[in-house]
């Protein structure tokens, strides 16, 4: 396992992992919003060329992955009403995913999306599931990283 930190996020990697995490500074998005930063962490070779929520990798996931993005919006989105949720959850269950919470919807895949605002920071974190059918057994993987994020 590996520990990877920036811009005051903190992760544990587990080996045959990949995990970046870009930012720190303002990045405009063509959305209008601006993403601050960007943690992924995926159970697979993450490509070089991938979208902020994994367009381009969850594409190239098998029913036995996990894709995990991080996604921190501008100081100005911390606190509204749809980052009103408290905390980052670091334990995940079955009945959070759904196959129709995909930003890329992909047969069999699953999927989660929560904002929340954590120190201050407004995030999304966004998680896909290679199997909707087998989540119960890819959960495990994802709150052991899940519990390991650390946000200052």
């Amino acid at each position: 396992m590996t520990r990877l930190a920036r811009a005051g996020i903190s992760v544990d990697v587990p080996s045959g992992w990949e995990a970046t995490i870009d930012g720190g500074d303002f990045q405009p998005l063509s959305s209008g919003a601006q993403r601050l930063t960007l943690l992924h962490v995926g159970s697979f070779a993450l490509p070089v060329d991938r979208g902020s929520f994994g367009a381009g990798a969850t594409e190239l996931m098998s029913s036995d992955d996990v894709f995990i993005t991080l996604f921190e919006y501008g100081p100005e989105s911390a606190d509204t009403p749809l980052f009103a949720a408290r905390g980052m959850p670091r334990s995940l269950s079955p009945e959070d995913f759904d196959r129709d919470a995909l930003q890329h919807a992909i047969a069999g895949q699953s999927g989660l999306q929560h904002f929340f605002t954590e120190r201050g920071r407004g995030f999304c974190l966004y998680v896909v599931l290679g199997s909707h059918i087998d989540r119960a057994e890819l959960l495990p993987q994802v709150n052991e990283v899940l519990a390991s994020v650390e946000i200052s």
